[in-house]
């Protein structure tokens, strides 16, 4: 079981920026893939972006050109650089670990992001 530890979410205004940051407890470089999640309320979680083992990202369309992934290996520490935040992408952020590629989920507590006026 990989513990992790989201911080970094908050209240910010359309337009604004906010980079959340992912402790494990686990070497991250071990995970087959390791990503940020969102659910809105009403809403089923989706992915936002993730990293593979071998560096290869794959990012929501929807995110794409706005957010940044990014890791430190040496400090298995996972980010999310969210800019140009619009009302949409409220929601709360969860950090995975997947140790397989069949599964193996670990999951965050959530830190929440509202993008309001």
């Amino acid at each position: 079981q990989v513990q992790l530890v989201e911080s970094g979410g908050g209240l910010v205004q359309p337009g604004g920026s906010l980079r959340l940051s992912c402790a494990a407890s686990a070497s991250i470089t071990t995970a087959y893939a390791v990503g940020w999640y969102r659910q809105a309320p009403g809403k089923q979680r989706e992915l936002v972006a993730r990293i593979f083992s071998g560096g290869t990202t794959n990012y929501a369309d929807i995110v794409k050109g706005r957010f940044t992934i990014s890791r430190d290996n040496a400090k298995n520490m996972l980010y999310l650089q969210l800019n140009r935040l619009e009302p949409d992408d409220t929601a709360v952020y969860y950090c995975n670990f997947r140790g397989s590629w069949i599964g193996d989920d670990n999951w965050g507590q959530g830190t929440q992001v509202t993008v309001s006026t």
